[in-house]
């Protein structure tokens, strides 16, 4: 391996490793400039047979206001029933992945000072998502109804390469999986079609280091974990 390439994997390393979502964010707002370049490094984003099925809805200023409020009154009307998601959300959480669900969630609580048993306190820290985490912007992502859940795939390998680009950037951002909950919402405020399906939102913007939940980083399963080598 040359020199060259050390240094590009040691980079993307650095970068992989650096990565975290954040749930804390400074109010001053990314400069268009630096977004669109973001957008275009992701735009960059292998998918299958070049598809390409993403849609971007970068949400600022008095717009995600709007959304974030369409969205809290959203989640709250429907609480208690099953969320009116465009993808199906996980039917359980079982074995290893409920525990590490568990464990990341206590982690979050613990920064916010949420205790066990502050039924309050969990539900205004659930809302927060809701708010994007106080971050200037929301990136909502959508794909084509048609393309299914490979379409989606596709949908997530971009939030990755947004997420590394920005974290190279030295920005923060947070993949929300929970804006699937408010499809509908989003879908009024935005004015989407129905052949576009909600994915996700990236909540970004310039990471506020001293947030408490800046202080804790969430696991990572050793590779003995997660692969199996078959010679």
């Amino acid at each position: 391996m040359s020199e060259d390439t050390m240094s590009d994997f040691e980079v993307v390393d650095r970068v992989l490793t650096a990565r975290r979502s954040c749930r804390g964010f400074l109010p001053d707002e990314v400069s268009r400039d630096v977004t669109e370049r973001l957008l275009s490094a992701a735009q960059h984003t292998a998918s299958w047979c070049n598809t390409q099925p993403w849609q971007v809805h970068i949400v600022s200023g008095e717009a995600k206001e709007a959304l974030s409020k369409a969205a809290v009154e959203n989640v709250l009307a429907t609480l208690g029933q099953p969320a009116p998601s465009d993808f199906p959300f996980p039917a359980a959480y079982t074995g290893v992945y409920d525990v590490r669900r568990k464990e990341v969630g206590w982690q979050l609580y613990e920064a916010v000072g949420v205790v066990r048993g502050d039924r309050d306190g969990s539900a205004m820290q659930m809302l927060r998502n809701f708010e994007f985490f106080g971050a200037p912007h929301i990136a909502i992502i959508t794909t084509a109804a048609d393309l299914g859940v490979y379409g989606a795939i596709d949908c997530g390998l971009y939030v990755n390469s947004f997420m590394l680009a920005a974290e190279a950037w030295g920005l923060g951002t947070c993949a929300q999986a929970a804006m699937g909950q408010v499809a509908p919402a989003i879908r009024e405020q935005l004015a989407l079609p129905d052949d576009r399906l909600v994915v996700c939102g990236i909540a970004f913007g310039h990471p506020d280091p001293d947030h408490p939940t800046a202080q804790f980083t969430s696991t990572r399963a050793a590779i003995t974990d997660a692969v199996t080598f078959v010679d």
